[in-house]
């Protein structure tokens, strides 16, 4: 396989396959920062999604946000739990803090409405599994809202992994750093871990622990695992984490993820006949730019920007219009959580986890 032919088109959509009618009218459940700042904007440069409804707990202040993006609805959480206005959407983006997230997916289930909802899916494998299952009875479809594996620096990735470009994968490097009190108080949910269900590892480490998943395409057979706190405010929570993916191939990936350092974030993969190198995967807006060895031959490359929100959002309305199922789907978001679950037991134990 020539790198030229993967670099030709960088930024194809080769999971848009068909080009349906319509859009999905999509209700957001919690309208914090992220939903402001990127999702909004994504879904109104978009082509498949459009935000017909806001659920917030302060619907007179959110007023200025729904006319600024000319959404016409917005409700309240015991409105939207009640089924009000339900017919004034056909899916709901569930953005509230992690512990929450079951409770608005498995209601939007209940009143038939399809789902996407931010990672990780719950705070524990049961209320994963309580959403998936919801979701299934109701049959809908179910996302879990990882971004980059829309994001076509990871896609192309994959595809030259797929393609033998670098040989067997062995060695994986991610990691990714960001430091939350610079964007946020001590008294975020981030830092309570009854809504959050973790720290770093489950905020900023599940980045490159799903999308090492994804472009090896296997969950891995075992975990190693250590964290660490200095002390308020991360004192209730993980505010750093080392972690070690071990595959059935052989192959492993060496993970890192911290709440309080430079913001940095990278991911390189190390084959038999070759390397990938991304730039910045995982901060947020992805440069486009890799390095890829394979043999003697190296090539850089730096492609257009790309919304990797707006490609997410068009991406769930793309599924739900055509009956597609998503790749991230509750099973992803289920496997990430078992994988979380056994990381915490290994920091705690200071061994090494099996995950069958």
């Amino acid at each position: 396989m020539a790198l030229q032919d993967t670099f030709a088109h960088f930024t194809r959509r080769d999971w848009e396959r068909d080009a349906p009618e319509g859009t999905v009218r999509l209700a957001l459940v919690g309208v914090g920062g992220f939903a402001q700042n990127r999702a909004l904007p994504a879904i109104a440069n978009g082509t498949y999604c459009e935000a017909t409804t806001l659920v917030t707990s302060s619907p007179d202040r959110t007023r200025s946000v729904a006319e600024s993006f000319d959404v016409p609805h917005v409700v309240d959480y015991d409105s939207f739990l009640a089924g009000d206005h339900a017919e004034t959407y056909d899916a709901v983006y569930v953005a509230t803090p992690n512990a929450t997230h079951g409770t608005y997916a498995i209601a939007a289930a209940t009143h038939g409405k399809h789902v996407i909802c931010e990672k990780p899916l719950e705070t524990d494998l049961e209320g994963a599994r309580g959403i998936a299952t919801a979701c299934d009875d109701a049959d809908v479809t179910l996302m879990t809202a990882y971004r980059l594996q829309v994001e076509p620096t990871v896609r192309r990735t994959r595809e030259l992994v797929r393609n033998g470009v670098i040989g067997d994968v062995v060695q994986v490097h991610g990691g990714f750093s960001h430091p939350l009190l610079e964007h946020a108080g001590p008294e975020t949910w981030r830092l309570d871990p009854d809504l959050a269900g973790g720290g770093v590892l489950v905020d900023l480490g599940v980045y490159p622990l799903n999308t090492i998943r994804y472009l090896l395409d296997a969950d891995p057979a075992g975990i190693y695992a250590t964290t660490h706190s200095s002390g308020e405010p991360f004192d209730a929570v993980d505010e750093h984490v080392a972690f070690q993916l071990e595959f059935e191939s052989g192959a492993t990936a060496s993970c890192t993820a911290s709440f309080d350092a430079h913001a940095s974030s990278r991911l390189e993969l190390v084959g038999t006949e070759g390397m990938i190198s991304i730039a910045s995967p995982f901060g947020g807006v992805v440069p486009q730019e890799m390095v890829v060895e394979s043999g003697d031959m190296r090539m850089e490359y730096t492609g257009p920007s790309v919304d990797e929100v707006r490609e997410e959002f068009d991406y769930f309305g793309y599924c739900v219009l055509t009956g597609t199922d998503p790749e991230p789907d509750g099973e992803d978001g289920i496997a990430d959580l078992r994988a979380i679950e056994a990381a915490y037991e290994s920091a705690e134990t200071g061994c090494r986890v099996d995950l069958e």
